[in-house]
């Protein structure tokens, strides 16, 4: 799916399919009358190149103007990956990873902190003796960029902070959006690492000029789960929910909630996926919840399919789970990000290999009287509109979609994009 290049080939190669050929020409008009619809509502607005960028595996963030902030997991001028920004169509780096002590490969989205600043993970670099598939090395890192100050043309490089560093016994591999809480406490999850190697929940606090750790809840793989992915979402009580990619009481991963007990936190499980029927396997998004308290995430896996769009609501005590949708496309090619919900409560995503020709899709999924009704908004051809995204999609001010695919574009490296509903 990548040419040859000087940066990691971390995608996957997915199959294509193939579409049947239409039997009749009313059915020939009306696939093309779709993919002309298509056509006109989607637009690629960057072309990643390499030097600028190369792979972005996450979603974009937006602020008050419209600008748009993220990451590419490598390129640019060390080729450990980027932050970047941009408005319109002028993208500017704001800063390159060196693969040293600042941190490789981010594969998180970047979140703005009540200081303005930017705020993010890398998967690898920093300190400990990690050493991933792709020969990045380090365990991985958080860091802030700090607007440069005072009115500077072009918008040139950050200053970047280097807040924290994983070293393994404190958590390897951060993954997922980071989330602040109402004390400016940062929370995020740690993939691999911690006392029994299965990842952790953590909470980096201001202390001191810098900033500490502390480990709120670590994986036993014990009928808990294992790899906690996806970052943290907190409810107005300050409870956290998350996922756990693996084990949990079926051994398909799990939702999981962390609530204060004492001085330390409690765990729970709230679903543990099962791999049958309509119930997906091993979550890899974080999770959305609505004002009433109710839930919503996705599964890569599903017994039939290319995984699951699912709900979960608070009842009695206990939770109910509900399924949503069911992707196609296979094992392991359903959505890698978090959904996003809009205010008439439909959800939106992207599936890394689902869609008409198996190089993914964006989707929006809408609550009927009967359940939920499916569309696909883009089927990416793994072309020049790009192909295999992983990203959460964020909406401007006027209902615009934006996201990245993480391969195809131009220069097969994939891109930025735009969906005008």
């Amino acid at each position: 799916m990548f040419p040859n290049s000087n940066y990691p080939a971390t995608g996957r190669r997915i199959r294509l399919v193939r579409t049947a050929a239409a039997s009749t020409l009313l059915m020939l008009l009306v696939l093309l009358s779709t993919q002309l619809s298509q056509a006109q509502s989607y637009t690629v607005i960057h072309n990643f190149a390499g030097q600028d960028g190369a792979y972005p595996f996450t979603g974009l963030t937006i602020d008050s103007t419209g600008r748009l902030y993220g990451t590419t997991f490598a390129g640019g001028n060390n080729r450990y990956g980027t932050v970047f920004s941009l408005a319109g169509s002028t993208l500017t780096t704001l800063y390159n990873f060196a693969d040293g002590t600042d941190g490789a490969g981010p594969i998180a989205r970047v979140t703005f902190g009540p200081d303005g600043a930017l705020y993010g993970s890398t998967s690898a670099g920093g300190a400990g003796t990690c050493l991933a598939a792709n020969g990045y090395r380090g365990c991985g890192t958080v860091y802030k960029l700090s607007p440069p100050r005072g009115p500077q043309p072009g918008l040139p490089a950050w200053n970047a902070t280097i807040l924290f560093r994983f070293n393994e016994t404190n958590g390897a591999y951060p993954q997922g959006q980071l989330t602040f809480d109402s004390s400016g406490n940062i929370l995020g999850t740690a993939v691999n690492g911690g006392s029994w190697g299965w990842g952790l929940i953590y909470e980096l606090s201001p202390s001191n000029g810098g900033w500490s750790q502390n480990i709120l809840y670590q994986a036993r793989n014990d009928g808990d789960g294992q790899y906690p992915w996806g970052g943290i979402t907190l409810d107005r009580s300050g409870n956290l929910y998350g996922v756990f990619t693996g084990g949990g009481p079926s051994g398909w991963g799990a939702v999981y909630k962390l609530e204060r007990s004492g001085s330390g936190w409690e765990e729970s499980t709230l679903h543990g996926f099962s791999f049958h029927g309509d119930d997906g396997a091993a979550p890899q998004s974080g999770l959305v919840m609505d004002n009433s308290g109710n839930l919503y995430g996705a599964t890569v896996h599903m017994s039939n399919g290319g995984g699951t769009a699912y709900e979960l609501n608070p009842s009695g005590g206990g939770w109910n789970y509900d399924f949503v949708y069911g992707f196609s496309g296979g094992i392991d090619l359903g959505p890698y990000d978090n959904l996003v919900m809009d205010a008439a409560g439909n959800l939106y995503g992207t599936t890394f290999a689902d869609g008409r020709y198996g190089y993914g899709n964006v989707f929006k999924l809408t609550r009927t009287s009967g359940g939920w009704s499916y569309q696909s908004l883009h089927d990416f051809t793994g072309g020049s509109d790009g192909g295999s995204p992983m990203c959460q999609l964020v909406f401007d001010a006027s209902g615009n979609i934006y996201g990245t695919a993480s391969a195809g574009g131009q220069y097969h490296y994939g891109v930025i994009f735009k969906i005008t509903p």
